[in-house]
């Protein structure tokens, strides 16, 4: 026998084909594409099938077109294989998803549904979950009270749109896969946020208007405008001053971890303190009664100037009640006995002019000083 010739044990072995297991991903020749089942031709592992729920929704196959499958059964009692489309795409889809987990690859997902706690994804025939919780700031559904009919309806127009993400937990074993939209931006984030500092005036688009405020989505950061930041008169319903999807122009009052502050009314001049020029301590001035308090009163004294008359500057009796000396809507005169540019203030009295005084200035003089100076001319008078 000459050296290049085998010996017919030796080409057996040489030819011996491997047991297949449950599990084996295997490759296949499709002979036959029926109703409910597909055969395909494994070459020296036989002949298998895969039934139609084991295939992929919508997938189109013919004959002579070579697929992966998973096998389900090694042999069967009629001495074929049972094989699964849809496990070997799971199997190959783990894999990928685990290395891009791990790469921490950023990648596009399109949403197939959604439900009041999120997205939900399949990718490489896996299925997986956005969470509300992981929306960046120009998806997150910002909606008054919580209403869990609003949410998914703002969910619901992120369906079939492509959205940047992070693989932010993929476990086969749980069958879990979780992804994060505020992850694939974050480094986005930072470097915007290290762009800007306190006092920039920014652009957003309002992205939702709550009983408290406004947020805005400036570049892909979060940013509110608290209701007391909207407007220099005092705000009732922040919805009567901004809409969702109207572009604004905020300055940047505060910068916090991943948000920031933002104030719209700073974007123009503060018409108090013009109109407070006009008032000063001594004036004897008419108002309206705005709103009646146990502390005290308000009252308008201008279009943006609304004054304090406190209890104890409305008579020498003590125990007053407010609501029994005044009446909503109500024009009465007073005396300014106050005016504090820095903290917006002015203090009115309804005393008379003999019985309301000017408060002392804590910085010109203390209590003690004053009852020292008023003790002299007694003193002086006693010794005439």
């Amino acid at each position: 026998m000459s050296k290049n010739t085998m010996s017919m044990d030796e080409l057996l072995a040489s030819t011996e084909v491997a047991e297949l297991k449950i599990g084996d991903v295997i490759e296949g020749t499709i002979t036959s594409v029926r109703k409910h089942e597909v055969w395909l031709d494994l070459g020296p592992n036989g002949v298998g099938v895969v039934m139609r729920r084991e295939i992929g929704y919508g997938q189109k196959l013919e004959e002579g077109e070579k697929v992966t499958t998973s096998v389900v059964d090694p042999e069967m009692d009629e001495g074929y294989a049972l094989l699964s489309m849809k496990r070997a795409v799971k199997d190959k889809g783990w894999d990928e998803l685990q290395r891009v987990f791990d790469d921490q690859e950023i990648i596009e997902i399109v949403a197939y549904d959604a439900n009041r706690g999120g997205m939900l994804v399949e990718l490489e025939g896996i299925r997986g979950f956005l969470p509300v919780s992981q929306l960046a700031a120009g998806h997150y559904p910002r909606v008054s009270g919580a209403d869990k009919d609003e949410i998914l309806q703002k969910l619901g127009s992120l369906i079939n749109k492509p959205i940047r993400v992070r693989i932010l937990d993929v476990s086969r074993k749980d069958n879990k896969l979780i992804f994060s939209e505020k992850e694939a931006v974050k480094d986005d984030m930072q470097a915007s946020f290290a762009k800007l500092k306190i006092g920039d005036e920014v652009e957003g688009v309002v992205t939702g208007v709550i009983d408290f405020g406004a947020f805005v989505n400036v570049d892909g950061i979060e940013g509110l405008v608290h209701i007391s930041e909207i407007s220099w008169e005092r705000v009732e319903n922040p919805r009567d001053y901004v809409k969702v999807g109207e572009n604004i122009t905020a300055k940047i009052i505060a910068i916090d971890k991943d948000r920031l502050s933002l104030s719209l009314k700073q974007m123009q001049e503060d018409p108090w303190l013009q109109e407070a020029k006009a008032f000063k301590v001594g004036d004897d001035v008419e108002g309206k009664v705005t709103r009646i308090t146990p502390f005290g009163a308000f009252v308008q004294l201008g279009p943006a100037v609304e004054a304090l008359v406190h209890v104890s500057e409305m008579s020498d009796e003590e125990g007053v009640d407010p609501e029994k000396i005044f009446e909503l809507n109500q024009v009465k005169k007073f005396k300014i006995i106050d005016v504090d540019t820095d903290s917006r203030k002015i203090a009115l009295s309804l005393k008379t002019k003999s019985e309301a005084k000017p408060k002392a200035k804590a910085k010109d003089e203390s209590a003690e000083d004053a009852e020292v100076k008023a003790e002299k001319p007694k003193a002086k008078a006693a010794k005439k």
